[in-house]
């Protein structure tokens, strides 16, 4: 829809215009137009500039995206890891990472890939990134092998405050009195909601109390650089993938049982095993617009109302009983999540002050740049 709108705008330009009306006969003309226009409809979406534009993605698309792909993912990963019998959490997430990469690699080689934003800060972060992106995912396979499913979105709960904290100290954000609240609501509702789940082992709750940093972590940073400094989801990817992938690596001996290569890999196992990294591709590229286009608080909230979603709707459509309790505490968490969307919605809606304009009359030099501002050239006087 973007590229379209912004091809009719292109060619509803007067200089374009005047190319595409023109009848002469000249044959090399007429070709070295069609290749201004293909030229520069090539530097306008491969450009920094366009990747900027393409790097905008409405905060409900991007939510629901993610939302949708990863209550699939959560039954494939099930399927894999139960019925499969893939009893090797961090391998998987590997597998995901390199199915990644190299569905990135083929869209690189066809110059689908946006370009890198120019930035001095960038290398430092992206090593960060890619480091806690490994010890995120892998961390959280771990816990969700060791401990049930009530207790993993318990310590969950602690990753809300911990973004808080740390956005505060790196970045000077402050929260709302009423965000307070309203995020205080969703914990406590989804606390009460998983809280007849709570079966846990000794490793499996240092696994998911070392988990909480780096998850926090994680989400500020891939909020912060794809906002602050024009990253787009994919070329952040694909820059921070092989890093992930290198540190993956060194913590499968540590965190995997041994015998992942006695495993027998069928036809059917591998196409299993193929999908979940299919669906981890599309996980972490929806994850990474909805960052870009919310904040790491509302990613969190997203991922808690995932839960209560998951519990009603076994409740209501497969009569699973998870007890009065529990659906009392989802419908608690629900309410938060809507209160602290209301607020969310209703702080975009504030007016913002317009600037101080220049009471001197424009040019017709200025009205020229404004033209260009608009339209696709890139000419200036």
């Amino acid at each position: 829809m973007l590229c379209s709108r912004e091809i009719f705008r292109f060619l509803v330009r007067k200089d374009v215009r005047k190319i595409l009306k023109r009848k002469d006969s000249d044959a090399g003309e007429k070709g070295k137009a069609l290749e201004d226009l293909r030229a520069s409809l090539f530097n306008k979406f491969y450009s920094v500039d366009g990747a900027k534009h393409q790097r905008i993605c409405g905060p409900v698309a991007a939510l629901t995206f993610n939302f949708m792909v990863a209550i699939g993912i959560i039954f494939i990963n099930k399927w894999v890891l139960k019925n499969i019998g893939f009893q090797f959490p961090v391998f998987l997430t590997f597998i995901h990472y390199a199915v990644s990469w190299a569905l990135m690699a083929i869209l690189n080689s066809f110059s689908l890939l946006p370009a890198s934003p120019p930035s001095k800060s960038t290398p430092f972060s992206l090593f960060t990134l890619g480091i806690v992106m490994s010890l995120s995912t892998g961390l959280s396979n771990v816990s969700l092998k060791y401990n049930s499913v009530g207790f993993y979105q318990m310590a969950k709960i602690a990753v809300t405050p911990s973004i808080v904290l740390a956005e505060f100290i790196w970045y000077n954000k402050r929260v709302t009195f009423s965000k307070v609240i309203a995020l205080t609501v969703v914990s406590i509702g989804v606390a009460i909601a998983t809280v007849t789940d709570l079966q846990f082992s000794l490793f499996g709750a240092c696994v998911a109390m070392a988990w909480i940093i780096p998850s926090a972590i994680n989400k500020i940073l891939w909020s912060n650089l794809q906002q602050q400094e024009n990253w787009t989801a994919l070329s952040l990817m694909w820059k921070t993938t092989p890093i992930t992938l290198l540190f993956l690596v060194s913590m499968i001996p540590f965190l995997d049982p041994p015998g992942v290569l006695a495993f027998h890999w069928s036809f059917h196992s591998t196409s299993a095993i193929l999908l979940s990294a299919f669906l981890g591709f599309l996980l972490q590229w929806s994850g990474a617009l909805a960052l870009g286009a919310t904040s790491a608080i509302s990613h969190v909230v997203l991922g808690q109302f995932k839960t209560c979603v998951l519990l009603l709707g076994s409740y209501y459509l497969f009569g699973s009983n998870p007890g009065t309790t529990s659906i009392c505490g989802a419908f608690i968490a629900i309410g938060g999540m809507s209160l602290f969307t209301y607020l969310n919605l209703n702080a975009k809606k504030q007016p913002v002050p317009p600037k101080a304009s220049s009471s001197l009359p424009k040019s017709k030099l200025g009205e020229g740049n404004e033209e260009n501002r608009h339209g696709f050239g890139t000419d200036s006087v």
